[in-house]
């Protein structure tokens, strides 16, 4: 009940201070390429329901079409607005739109894209027993994800080997650690992450087997 509340309380607050961001952005979208301002992700939820992620539009139109799933960091298919959205993470806003509508948390492990949840262990199954959230430890420590992803020669193999893997595990640490004061913590780490322009060296470390705290 806490969680939930704390979640509705910063979705709410969150839509009324971002709403000038997104009328800004929205219109830059629109000028930058044809096609909608948000875009809509299937992903896979608490209970392992399907739902529809929000999102600002950062891709061409139809660039499911055009390329594969995963996102690379130099992928073509981002528009010019579109990388400096995801560069500040500022595409993600629209998800306090599913935190109030209760498909999604604040914080919490992120939602798959049904095509990976396919992959998943009985064990690694256990992060649908929560909502996903719009940050996570994840979020923060694999926020360079899209430019390793760029630097592997098979990006889909490497992703469904090592760094989903590695990305569960550290969504399974945090349904046992879960409390208040961790998801402030994330929070904080969040946004500090957002503000450092750091090399890839501590999701590299991460992937090779060590964690860097």
């Amino acid at each position: 009940m806490i969680k939930r509340a704390f979640d509705l309380i910063i979705a709410s607050v969150g839509l009324a201070v971002f709403a000038p961001v997104l009328l800004i952005t929205g219109t830059l979208i629109k000028l930058d390429s044809p096609g909608p301002v948000f875009y809509r992700a299937d992903r896979i939820g608490k209970g392992g329901k399907l739902f529809k992620m929000y999102k600002l539009r950062t891709m061409v139109v139809n660039a499911d079409r055009l390329g594969p799933a995963l996102t690379q960091g130099r992928d073509k298919r981002i528009t010019r607005i579109g990388r400096i959205l995801r560069r500040w993470k500022i595409d993600e806003i629209p998800q306090l739109i599913n935190v109030l509508r209760g498909e999604m948390s604040i914080v919490g492990p992120r939602p798959e894209s049904p095509c990976y949840v396919d992959y998943y262990t009985p064990k690694q199954r256990q992060v649908l027993t929560v909502r996903p959230g719009i940050t996570g430890l994840t979020q923060v420590r694999f926020r360079h994800e899209e430019d390793l992803l760029s630097q592997c020669a098979n990006p889909e193999n490497e992703y469904i080997t090592r760094i989903m893997p590695q990305k569960l595990a550290l969504d399974l640490e945090y349904i046992e650690r879960q409390s208040l004061i961790l998801d402030l913590s994330i929070i904080v780490q969040t946004f500090t992450a957002l503000l450092q322009r750091d090399e890839l060296s501590s999701s590299r470390h991460i992937m090779n087997g060590k964690p860097t705290g």
